[in-house]
């Protein structure tokens, strides 16, 4: 078996080192992943500048893929140049801080790679872990994070993927670890609304114009069975199927055009 990891936090992240030892005895594992910490770039290709990857070493000394782009490139990279053969499954992350929620699907760089992953056919997983410390989830590099229980679940994920497939209609999963799990459960989820709501921070510059932060506060979602219910509620491992044809039922159009 073939396993491409790839992340959207960059190569030197301590997610990715993670999730490679969570995978490595599952197959032979190639990482291929941004330069530099890329969270918030969603699906983004980068069409109008050259991409290079060069070989670098991971803190295990094991040789890993530095991409100048964004995780989609990374992935793009890594299945069409790195790989020798095709990958039997693409694991994006693990990223430093959960993704839930419909808006993650667009803005997460970590989902976004999967998408790019399973719209070429193949597998995959997105692996996100929550953390409390809101400071860390931009860093780029090491981060002093327990991943011992997030690799448990991945490597559980991973191999049941890759053993049985996913069933016909999922393209990719999304599965998310709480910062304090209650136990090792793996629940099925839906998506929930949303994981933020928008802030924007209005400041002045040193010559009084205005300029823009884009934050979000959290959002407590109380319906259960969603996954950001389950998480933060519940404290328990969110694992969310997902269908990359985005398509509302077209009977809800009849009439409309009328």
């Amino acid at each position: 078996m073939q396993i491409l990891i790839t992340n959207d936090d960059g190569v030197n992240s301590s997610g990715i080192m993670a999730a490679k030892n969570a995978v490595e005895d599952l197959g032979r594992v190639e990482v291929v992943a941004p330069a530099s910490q890329q969270s918030g770039i969603g699906h983004a290709l980068t069409l109008f500048e050259p991409i290079r990857y060069t070989t670098i070493k991971l803190a295990d000394g094991s040789t890993a893929y530095s991409v100048s782009g964004t995780p989609t490139d990374a992935l793009i990279i890594g299945i069409y140049e790195v790989a020798d053969e095709k990958p039997d499954l693409v694991v994006s992350g693990i990223n430093i801080g959960e993704n839930l929620g419909m808006s993650e699907l667009t803005t997460s760089g970590t989902i976004g790679a999967a998408m790019e992953a399973a719209a070429n056919g193949i597998p995959a997983l997105a692996v996100s872990i929550q953390v409390t410390r809101g400071a860390i989830k931009f860093h780029d590099g090491h981060v002093d994070v327990d991943f011992s229980h997030a690799q448990n679940i991945m490597h559980r994920v991973s191999k049941q993927i890759l053993e049985r497939g996913l069933p016909e209609g999922v393209d990719f999963l999304n599965l998310n670890i709480p910062s304090s799990p209650t136990s090792d459960e793996i629940r099925l989820t839906g998506l929930g609304t949303r994981m933020y709501r928008i802030h924007i921070q209005k400041r002045l510059d040193p010559r009084g114009r205005p300029y823009y932060w884009i934050d979000g506060d959290p959002v407590e979602d109380d319906v259960e069975g969603t996954d950001v219910h389950t998480l933060k509620k519940e404290k328990c491992a969110t694992l969310t199927p997902v269908s990359l044809d985005c398509t509302a039922d077209v009977d809800l159009m009849d009439g409309w055009l009328d």
